[in-house]
């Protein structure tokens, strides 16, 4: 034992140097995680107290998420055009007053006015009106008896527009819009979600990666405080107290990457924290990631069948094009109504009643005899204008057919491939396990072989760095592994029950 000393006669004031030196690099990260507050503490194990879950995370999201609120207002517009459809069927009141009177002379006093109540039924349109035309120069054709003439009548689209015109199409299409905004909202808020789960798996992996890179430093630096020791007595060479202190040095390195990298991580899954009152939220610094069980078995396959037939009639894009499909099929009667000839009948019976007082009739009151009537008839002869409307319709119709066709298919097949990626992360999740467990059988045989002088502090660093790399790899299939089964029902156009964790 004393030829170390002789070969190294400033043993101890070497050991002194690196054992003050490993100390000042735990100071300067120390210092600097205090003065930093956005470094996070060393946290090997997560304190149950402060796990921030994935359902903790659903409920911040669907409550006061900016995107998932800004979808909720498709709906709504889609509602407020609906009502504004309504608009053309609104009863409407005009009046109109004109008078002229000149040199004592009366020319004209005339006054209209009508009540119009559009009718679902036929397009047709319900008037009720009173006039009063009277004067020395009003025209003979419009002029009334100085109590003027009531009347009520009725306006009728004999030809075009009797099946459907173009108020009716625009209020069947707007309510068909509302069930496309419904889609289009349940497609955003699924991405959305999709997008927040996916950052938070990326906040678990750098999360459990810095924890196991802090756990290797703290075993390096016990190894060189004791081969510090070992040495000082000249049990050991001090070419292996160098060796380990270089350890520790590249250890703090990679802590370091990882901190940021976990900084970084937390930073990206604080875009998605909100308060109710819409302000920003961070993520708390010593929020820790909720545990999962290294043992994950893929879903069963009934889940994959239910998944395919759910999404086969419920998938948002699906539901986005039938209804694309139903707003055709509105467009292509109401264009198919348009090939038809003009002809609208009015009529109205008309009366000298200015109010009804009196219920004993006149002869003078509504009756067959005295009426109003008149007709309109338009044919254009080549309806060139409407048959290309109608075959652009089609058209869209056959296109539409073709879209839904191949997303379906689209859509069954990344269900399925997302399914088979589960597989595989399943299957070398369970062989990493093993993997780890017999990697660990071999740094504690290694380790035993050292205490007995049969090996080299190399090996053991070299087992021990590659056990890390492992488990760091465990943690990356895991997050992986996840990351794809949200993958796997946004697919499928819904969100996993994330209460099952």
């Amino acid at each position: 034992m004393k030829i170390y000393f002789r070969r190294f006669p400033a043993t101890g004031l070497l050991i002194v140097l690196l054992l003050g030196a490993v100390n000042s690099i735990a100071q300067t990260n120390i210092s600097s995680s205090q003065t930093n507050k956005n470094v996070f503490q060393n946290p090997p194990v997560a304190d149950t107290s402060k796990v921030f879950s994935l359902e903790d995370l659903q409920l911040l999201v669907f409550r006061y998420h900016p995107i998932v609120k800004q979808a909720a207002l498709l709906s709504e517009s889609a509602r407020a055009n609906v009502l504004q459809s309504l608009g053309y069927f609104d009863p409407a009141l005009k009046a109109g007053f004109h008078r002229k009177l000149f040199g004592h002379t009366d020319y004209y006093n005339n006054w209209n006015s009508e009540l119009k109540v559009p009718l679902w039924l036929a397009g047709a349109d319900l008037k009720v009106g009173y006039d009063r035309s009277v004067g020395t120069y009003t025209n003979p054709e419009t002029r009334t008896p100085a109590g003027g003439l009531s009347g009520v009548g009725l306006s009728i689209p004999l030809g075009q527009g009797l099946i459907i015109d173009a108020r009716r199409s625009t209020l069947r299409q707007s309510k068909i819009m509302v069930q496309y905004a419904e889609a289009e909202q349940l497609k955003q808020i699924n991405s959305v979600w999709y997008g927040v789960v996916k950052d938070y798996w990326n906040w678990y992996y750098a999360y459990r990666q810095f924890a196991l890179v802090n756990e290797g430093v703290e075993l390096a630096k016990r190894r060189f405080e004791a081969l510090s020791r070992q040495t000082s007595i000249g049990d050991k060479p001090v070419i292996d107290s160098v060796e380990a202190y270089i350890t520790v040095q590249e250890r703090i390195i990679q802590k370091e990457k990882t901190r940021i990298e976990l900084q970084n991580a937390s930073l990206v899954l604080s875009n998605h924290l909100w308060s109710a009152e819409g302000n920003p939220v961070e993520l708390p610094l010593d929020a820790a990631p909720q545990i999962v069980d290294e043992k994950i078995t893929k879903p069963q396959q009934a889940v994959l069948d239910t998944l395919i037939g759910n999404a086969s009639g419920q998938h948002p894009e699906l539901l986005k094009l039938r209804s694309k499909g139903a707003q055709l099929a509105v467009e292509r009667s109401y264009r198919q109504e348009m090939l038809k000839p003009k002809l609208n009948v009015s009529g109205t019976l008309i009366a000298n009643r200015n109010n009804f007082r009196n219920t004993v009739p006149d002869y003078y009151d509504f009756n067959w005899s005295n009426y109003k009537l008149g007709v309109e008839f338009a044919f254009p002869l080549f309806l060139r204008a409407e048959r290309g409307k109608l075959k652009e319709v089609k058209i869209k119709q056959r296109e539409l057919d073709y879209d839904l066709q191949q997303t379906g298919r689209e859509i069954r097949n990344n269900i399925l491939a997302s399914y088979n990626d589960l597989s595989a992360y399943s299957a070398q999740l369970n062989v990493q396990v093993q993997s780890i467990n017999n990697q660990q059988t071999l740094l504690k045989g290694e380790t035993q072989k050292f205490e007995l002088g049969e090996s080299t502090l190399f090996l053991i660093n070299s087992r021990e760095s590659k056990l890390i790399d492992m488990k760091i790899k465990r943690e990356s299939m895991i997050s992986g592994y996840q990351k794809t089964l949200a993958e796997l029902y946004y697919k499928a156009g819904t969100r996993q029950d994330v209460s099952l964790y």
